[in-house]
C-alpha cells in the first residue's frame, strides 16, 4: 500500500516561474512578501521593468546578489516575442506577436498630433463574429493572459524609446485589437491598472479606453471595478440593422445597452461615452439612419442631463480580402456627420491610418488556431461566391 504523504508533486518543488508581467502593484507587493522580502522592492522591479524597459535582472543594479539570485530562480519577466514588425507610410506601426502553439495577435501604434495611441489585443481572435470585422473572420482560440496584454503595451514603449521623434511617444492606450474586452474582464482590468499606475505606464485614466460590443452586465461590471474611458461598438441606429452588423445585439439590444452607458456615464460624471460608427456604403450611411442617430444620442443626454454625455465617431469601413462590404463615399460620410452636428451632436470622422499595412481599424488578423471552425466557413463562403461569379462568367460566354 502507497503512503500518499510520502508522494512528491513535482509541481509544488519546481512551481512554473512567475512572469512579472502577470503582477499589478498589489500582485508585486504580494509576490515579494512571499518571498521575504520589503514591499519597496516591488516598486524597485516595477520601475526597472516599465520605466527602464529592463528584463535582466543582472542589470538591476539596486537589488543586492542575493535577491538577484532569488528572483532568477523564482520568475522571470518575459513580453511576448516579436514575429515581425511593419510600418506604415504614414507613421503606423505594427506588431505581429507570437503566441503559444502557433497563435500570434497584433498591435498597432498610430502616431497623430500631440499624441501617440497604442490599439492593444485582449484575445487571440474574437468569439462574436461581427460581420464587417476581419478579426471575427478568423474566430477564437483564447482569452489573453495579463502578460500578454500588458506585455503589447511594453514592447511598443521600448520601441518608441529608442526612437527619437517628441511624437513617437505613447500617450494613449485603447483596448481595440483583436477580441472583446469584457470576455476577458480580470485580464483587461489588471493589465489597464498596470497601465495607469504610476509604478507602469502612468497614463491618466481618461488615457486608456475600452471599447465593447454591448456586453451589458459587464459594462455595469466595469463602471465599478475600474476607472477608464469607454467606447462602444454601436455602428446602427435600430435593432434590425444592428443585429444584422453586431449579432450580440440580439441579446443585447440597443435600448439595453444604451442604458448601461447612462449608468456608466452617471458613476463618472465628468465622462463622455464614445460611440463607434463604421460607415459602409449603402447600409448604414444613409441621412434617415443619421437622424436615427441622432434620436440616440439626444435620449442619452437628455438622461444624464448634460449636453456631449454622447460623442460619436465616424469610422470609414477598411476593407479585407472576401468581405461584402464597401467604404462609404467621402461625401456621404461628411453629408453624415454634418446632420449630426447640425443637431448638437459632437461628431467626429477617424481618419483612416496604417491601412497599406491591414492596421486599420477592423483590419487586425494576427494567426489564430481557430476553435469555433469560423475560418473553415467563411472560407467556403468565399469559396461559393468564386463559383458563383465563374458561373456568371461562363453563362455570358
Amino acid at each position: 500500500m502507497t503512503d500518499e504523504s510520502a508522494i512528491v508533486n513535482p509541481a509544488r518543488v519546481n512551481p512554473a516561474p512567475v512572469n512579472l508581467f502577470e503582477l499589478d502593484r498589489a500582485g508585486m507587493v504580494a509576490f515579494f512578501a512571499g518571498i521575504g522580502e520589503a514591499r519597496y522592492r516591488a516598486e524597485q522591479v516595477m520601475k526597472w521593468i516599465y520605466h527602464r524597459h529592463v528584463t535582466n535582472f543582472a542589470e538591476m543594479t539596486d537589488l543586492g546578489k542575493p535577491l538577484r539570485a532569488k528572483l532568477l530562480a523564482a520568475c522571470v519577466i518575459e513580453p511576448p516575442k516579436v514575429v515581425f514588425e511593419k510600418p506604415s507610410a504614414d507613421g503606423t506601426h505594427k506588431w505581429l506577436l507570437g503566441m503559444d502553439g502557433g497563435n500570434a495577435i497584433e498591435a498597432v501604434f498610430i502616431p497623430d498630433k500631440g499624441r501617440g495611441t497604442l490599439c492593444v489585443s485582449s484575445q487571440v481572435g474574437c468569439g462574436l463574429a461581427c460581420t464587417f470585422c476581419s478579426t471575427g473572420t478568423q474566430g477564437f482560440n483564447r482569452n489573453l493572459s495579463t502578460a500578454e496584454i500588458i506585455g503589447q503595451v511594453w514592447v511598443a514603449a521600448k520601441h518608441l524609446g529608442n526612437v527619437p521623434h517628441k511624437q513617437r511617444k505613447l500617450t494613449n492606450v485603447v483596448m481595440m485589437g483583436m477580441g472583446e474586452p469584457l470576455l476577458n474582464f480580470d485580464n483587461v482590468v489588471r493589465a489597464m491598472g498596470i497601465m495607469r499606475d504610476d509604478l507602469g505606464f502612468g497614463l491618466a485614466n481618461k488615457r486608456v479606453t475600452l471599447s465593447t460590443a454591448g456586453l451589458v452586465p459587464m459594462i455595469d461590471r466595469l463602471a465599478v471595478e475600474s476607472d477608464v474611458s469607454l467606447a462602444v461598438s454601436l455602428h446602427a441606429p435600430n435593432d434590425e440593422l444592428r443585429t444584422q452588423l453586431v449579432p450580440l445585439n440580439k441579446k443585447y439590444p440597443i435600448a439595453e445597452l444604451l442604458d448601461a452607458c447612462v449608468r456608466y456615464a452617471q458613476r463618472k460624471p465628468r465622462t463622455s461615452i464614445t460611440f463607434e460608427y463604421t460607415m459602409m456604403k449603402g447600409v448604414n450611411d444613409k441621412p434617415e439612419h443619421a437622424r436615427a442617430l441622432v434620436k440616440l444620442m439626444r435620449a442619452m443626454d437628455a438622461k444624464l442631463q448634460r449636453a456631449n454625455a454622447a460623442k460619436v465617431n465616424l469610422i470609414p469601413f477598411n476593407p479585407f480580402p472576401g468581405t461584402g462590404y464597401e467604404r462609404s463615399d467621402e461625401i456621404d460620410i461628411r453629408n453624415f456627420q454634418t446632420l449630426l452636428l447640425d443637431n448638437q451632436v459632437l461628431t467626429m470622422v477617424r481618419r483612416t491610418r496604417g491601412d497599406d499595412i491591414d492596421a486599420a481599424c477592423g483590419q487586425l488578423k494576427g494567426q489564430v488556431l481557430d476553435r469555433t471552425r469560423r475560418q473553415e466557413a467563411f472560407r467556403r463562403k468565399l469559396e461559393l461566391s468564386a463559383l458563383g461569379q465563374k458561373g456568371i462568367v461562363d453563362a455570358a460566354a
